[in-house]
């Protein structure tokens, strides 16, 4: 009995940049590799990130949960029904950080 395996050859990606990359970087966070992105880790020790957190503010990166390509006839229609910003105000070639308002609570 004979038989054939197949085989793929992973392909091995960069991962992307969040908008803020630079920023953090200049900043200097450690950057990691994360849901096929780099975020920043931590900038200092874990205590004085959490006093910072408590006595000033803390900022957390979401650019890289989610990304949606709608296409079709209909596509501005949808958009528009479950977002909470006016997607007719975009360009081709622009984007436009929403949310997926619901009305579950």
């Amino acid at each position: 009995m004979s038989g054939r395996i197949e085989t793929k050859q992973l392909e091995i990606m960069e991962p992307k940049k969040i908008p803020l990359n630079d920023l953090h970087e200049s900043l200097g966070a450690k950057m990691v590799p994360f849901a096929g992105y780099t975020m920043p880790d931590r900038y200092s020790s874990d205590k004085e990130e959490h006093l910072t957190v408590r006595e000033s503010v803390g900022v957390f990166d979401v650019s890289h949960m989610g990304e949606f390509m709608i296409r079709g006839e209909h596509a501005l229609d949808l958009i528009q029904w479950v977002t909470s910003y006016d997607a007719s105000k975009i360009i081709n070639g622009q984007a436009q950080y929403s949310c997926l308002p619901n009305d579950i609570s």
